[in-house]
């Protein structure tokens, strides 16, 4: 079994075109979805009919699908985001906005190899930003394999007979983990539609169940159209420019 694992969308659409193209050839049984399909990006409403179309085996929300949904308040978001998340609340149909109301929240587990969560395993909203939360979420997994959203940052951590590593210590992409038995990993297949590591490319992973690896994978996207569809839509026009540089 195959799984492509996507994250953080965040309403990009010309992303996560340009990914699914890109996955299409790699070979995929089933797909799976950390969370944020909508805030920042211009196309909320499609983005959340694409996936829809595809029948997720597993989609978990997160913090942006919530208060996208209007099911939270965004009191912790700072003016941007809270301004690109009221127009997002505003622009999705009252179809999608109950849909997106409706997603479960996260960890989640596949199968007896790995599970998902937004933030953490222990805290949907919760973020991975350094070793000591890396250690935290691989301890409080359920499974092998951990893999999480949020932060828009690729990354693979592990730990072995109590000795703890950060994998992706190299910027080459492809980059391929294989696990190892008896040891523990907690993955982020990096955002499809915001980066946040100085890399603008859309990030996304296949797991392969059978072989025993996580693959992370990162591909240019027609960055412009995106940050032509913010600025056409009013949306704060720090929203497309950061999009240039993947922060």
């Amino acid at each position: 079994m195959r799984y492509l694992v996507i994250s953080d969308i965040h309403a990009n659409l010309e992303a996560y075109d340009t990914v699914m193209d890109a996955a299409r050839p790699l070979g995929w049984d089933r797909v799976v979805l950390l969370g944020d399909l909508v805030g920042y990006g211009a196309d909320p409403n499609l983005v959340i009919e694409r996936v829809r179309a595809l029948a997720p085996h597993a989609l978990i929300r997160g913090n942006h699908d919530k208060v996208g949904a209007g099911i939270e308040s965004a009191d912790s978001f700072n003016t941007v985001a809270r301004s690109a998340i009221k127009w997002t609340h505003d622009t999705l149909t009252p179809e999608n906005r109950a849909w997106l109301a409706s997603l479960p929240a996260g960890p989640r587990v596949i199968d007896d190899v790995f599970e998902v969560c937004h933030g953490t395993p222990y805290d949907e909203d919760a973020y991975v930003f350094d070793d000591l939360d890396a250690l935290r979420s691989l301890h409080a997994a359920k499974r092998p394999l951990c893999l999480f959203g949020h932060t828009h940052v690729q990354v693979a951590y592990s730990l072995t007979r109590n000795q703890f590593a950060v994998e992706t210590t190299t910027p080459a992409r492809p980059f391929e983990l294989a696990l190892a038995e008896g040891s523990r990993y907690l993955v982020n297949p990096g955002s499809v539609g915001q980066p946040r590591d100085g890399d603008p490319r859309a990030g996304f992973a296949i797991v392969d169940a059978q072989a025993n690896t996580v693959t992370i994978f990162r591909v240019p996207y027609p960055v412009a159209e995106a940050q032509a569809r913010i600025i056409a839509e009013g949306l704060p026009e720090i929203l497309a420019e950061r999009l240039g540089v993947g922060r």
